[in-house]
């Protein structure tokens, strides 16, 4: 009893902790400008089965789509083993499950198997990250905590399965120990014929029931608790892609690649322009903004939600940096940065709320304190990092928003670029030439 009651105890403060930091990074979504993501449920809905379940976008680089594919599915599957435990701690029972018998039995043994494999891909993970160092996990942006982050996740879900294994490598040894003893029936230990934990049980050597049922104990508990410190860091870290790739995906955009948004603002001025009998003093019509708070974006509440959603499911994998034109041939730009810039200063802001209230101002912005005016300069908006990134981010809407900013609230263009648009405006095209002349090169000298 007394055990059951402190499961029940630390459960809910672990539950308690993790709904209060889920519920921070809403509330900091929802800060961001207003934006309709809910037409076309179906299509969304198939959108999100695709990619983020169906892990769609990783075969592009076929190694690390196999082993993280092994990650995602046996952590799935031996979730069902988690719910056992939660179970057996909620009710005081000891596997509540094995009521199924043979069935129960065969599922524990292909749980295992799955945890090996869990455990052969974190182990290469590592590797990759810490021996081979795979380019794509370097860049400026990848110092300090998020190079520790990567490297804790994966050291934890080493703990956990090992956790796993040898709790039930300790029952097995105590079914061995019970039949020479007696005290149970060689049927059950047919049935508890468990694939990995039979051969992890001979670790325990000449250990006491006494001792294995202690080893037991404690291993059992230092799974649940590691679920449990593993679900309250998942908030402060890149893993929290796991929870996030799905609404992600579903609010995704449905919009043809590289398609901007038009500011209606600017839509509004331009049909203005062009209709002769046009009021432009004309009051709004009811219920349509007569101006914007900004045009584009200088800080991540400028940002749309989707945006600073998309800030929170990075999983700065690199993939999108490695395939940047810009990144690649030196500039310094990095879609990763540019959104884990992001979801910093978000982060920030939202301290900044729960410390000062609303009104509070730091004095400090996205562009400028943390994003440059040379990073966004540097964006060809090809959009390779949204065709790359595993779960449908988009830092060139970010980047995008950046640039309006800077060009229609502080005029800041570069020479180069002022002419060009000077020349669009003029003669359709980008050259010096009028439209009427734009074919002449053709001509034969």
């Amino acid at each position: 009893m007394i055990e059951q009651i402190l499961f029940v105890l630390v459960t809910g403060l672990g539950a308690w902790g993790f709904a209060r930091s889920v519920g921070k990074i809403r509330r900091n979504i929802q800060l961001g400008r207003d934006e309709d993501r809910t037409d076309n449920a179906p299509a969304r809905w198939r959108n999100m089965a695709r990619v983020a379940m169906g892990q769609s976008k990783m075969g592009t680089r076929p190694v690390a789509a196999f082993f993280h594919v092994l990650i995602y599915v046996g952590f799935i599957l031996i979730n069902i083993e988690v719910l056992e435990i939660f179970l057996d701690g909620l009710l005081g029972t000891h596997r509540i499950l094995s009521v199924l018998g043979p069935v129960y039995h065969a599922a524990i043994s292909f749980f295992e198997l799955l945890a090996v494999g869990v455990l052969a891909a974190c182990v290469v993970f590592l590797w990759r990250r810490n021996v081979s160092k795979v380019g794509r996990f370097s860049g400026l942006e990848m110092t300090g905590f998020p190079v520790k982050d990567a490297n804790t996740i994966l050291i934890v879900e080493v703990v956990l399965m090992a956790a796993l294994l040898f709790m039930n490598a300790a029952e097995a040894q105590i079914y061995q120990m019970q039949l020479l003893t007696g005290q149970g029936m060689i049927s059950e230990v047919k049935e508890a014929g468990w694939v990995i934990s039979n051969l992890l049980a001979p670790i325990y050597g000449d250990a006491s029931l006494e001792s294995l049922h202690l080893a037991e104990r404690v291993l059992w508990w230092l799974h649940w608790l590691g679920i449990l410190a593993f679900l309250n860091y998942l908030p402060f870290s890149k893993h929290f892609h796991i929870i996030m790739a799905f609404p992600n995906t579903w609010y995704a955009s449905l919009k043809p690649a590289g398609q901007l948004n038009n500011m209606p603002e600017v839509t509004k001025e331009v049909k203005l322009m062009l209709d002769p009998n046009a009021n432009p003093y004309a009051a709004p019509a009811e219920g349509e903004a007569s101006a914007p708070k900004r045009f584009g974006a200088k800080d991540v509440t400028d940002l749309s939600w989707k945006s600073l959603m998309d800030a929170y499911t990075c999983t700065e994998c690199g993939r999108c940096t490695s395939v940047c034109p810009a990144n690649t041939t030196g500039k310094k730009l990095s879609p990763r940065k540019i959104m884990m810039d992001t979801r910093d200063r978000l982060e920030e802001v939202g301290r900044n709320l729960d410390a000062h209230g609303m009104d509070f101002t730091d004095n400090k912005a996205l562009l400028g304190d943390y994003i440059s005016k040379e990073e966004i300069r540097a964006c060809t908006t090809c959009n390779a990092c949204v065709e790359a990134c595993p779960v449908q981010i988009n830092p060139v809407n970010i980047i995008v928003e950046l640039r309006r900013y800077m060009m229609m609230e502080e005029s800041d263009v570069p020479a180069e670029w002022a002419g060009m648009f000077g020349n669009v405006q003029n003669n359709g095209a980008p050259w010096q030439f009028p439209a009427a002349d734009r074919a002449s090169w053709m001509q034969k000298s």
